[in-house]
């Protein structure tokens, strides 16, 4: 399994996600196709621009829970203050790939931003 975590300022646009979604792809040599979905925190499961790309990408658009959450994040690589009093973890976009991915995910690097949105991708066993 090959996710991309999200987070992002408010009222974000499909646009901005895909943005930050081919910048985070590219810079670890993958294309869409090699997703198998998209994840957020709860805060985010309301953002129209991450349903929208879920949609043109036809991707399923994984809110991990607050349990999952906390698992995840002693596996995040990055620690934003904003991130942290926002979402309780130090990175909502690499929290919610790992969380996404389940308990022996890892991520391929740290989160990268782009025009308000973060992503990062996380994998599962052998992926890339």
């Amino acid at each position: 399994m090959i996710c991309a975590g999200l987070g992002s300022t408010s009222n974000t646009t499909r646009k901005a996600v895909l943005a930050a979604l081919d910048a985070a792809l590219a810079h670890h040599r993958l294309a869409r196709a090699d997703l198998t979905a998209l994840a957020t925190v709860p805060r985010k499961k309301d953002e129209a621009g991450f349903h929208e790309t879920a949609s043109q990408l036809d991707l399923p658009l994984i809110v991990a829970s607050e349990e999952a959450l906390e698992a995840a994040a002693g596996r995040c690589l990055t620690v934003s203050p904003a991130s942290l009093h926002a979402t309780g973890v130090g990175s909502a976009s690499e929290a919610a790939a790992l969380a996404a991915c389940g308990a022996t995910a890892r991520l391929l690097g740290p989160r990268l931003v782009r025009e308000g949105v973060t992503c990062a991708i996380a994998t599962t066993g052998n992926q890339p």
